[in-house]
């Protein structure tokens, strides 16, 4: 099914939107690339036809790049969820800049037990989870499962290629199936203080994890 909206008119847009003012470690807050997301979106929805008239949660938002670009490839209703109230402030600011209207920002913890709520409650679940490299072993496969959990359909999610392995198994014990859709390269800015190369490329895969009908 063809896009609402030509690659190259998405990734103008994305590459507009304001990233984090301050990013923090503890949330492992980097930038998702604009090419990289309205890459991904594209295809999922010209593959996958998971965007348009679909609704849509943006886990861990961020400043809104996932679910902007949804918004734009026509999905009927994006809800984006953070537990930072400071970058939901640039996802407001991003989501005026573009005059969308049909986008709701929500301040919560993801993994909060509470949010399961929401069980089966949106078509389609997007995310680039926290890779979990440092404080928070783990957390890539936490957002996963919730994500399985809230989506009535699919989850396309961000992860490391050194994870696969590790991933089809989870999957396969939570009955779902799923597959790499696309593998790309990350471009890593030294955001933190800790980074020791100035850029880092590193492959990631997008993955869709769906519920076998």
């Amino acid at each position: 099914m063809s896009a609402v909206m030509k690659l190259k008119t998405l990734h103008g847009h994305l590459e507009s939107l304001s990233g984090f003012a301050e990013p923090k470690i503890k949330y492992e807050q980097y930038e998702t690339p604009a090419q990289l997301a309205a890459t991904a979106l594209y295809t999922i929805q010209t593959q996958f036809e998971s965007i348009e008239n679909c609704t849509v949660l943006d886990a861990g938002c961020g400043p809104g790049i996932w679910g902007i670009g949804a918004a734009l490839l026509g999905a009927s209703m994006v809800t984006s969820v953070d537990i930072d109230d400071d970058v939901l402030e640039v996802f407001k600011e991003n989501v005026d800049d573009m005059e969308i209207t049909n986008i709701d920002a929500i301040q919560c913890d993801f993994l909060d037990s509470r949010v399961c709520r929401w069980e089966a409650y949106f078509d389609t679940v997007l995310m680039n989870p926290p890779f979990g490299t440092k404080n928070n072993a783990g957390i890539d496969i936490e957002f996963l499962r919730m994500g399985t959990i809230l989506s009535s359909d699919s989850v396309y999610s961000l992860h490391k290629t050194a994870t696969r392995a590790h991933i089809e198994k989870k999957i396969k014990d939570w009955g779902m199936k799923g597959s790499v859709i696309a593998e790309m390269k990350y471009p890593l800015p030294a955001t933190y203080r800790f980074h020791k190369h100035h850029n880092k490329d590193i492959a990631v895969d997008i993955w869709r994890v769906y519920h076998p009908k």
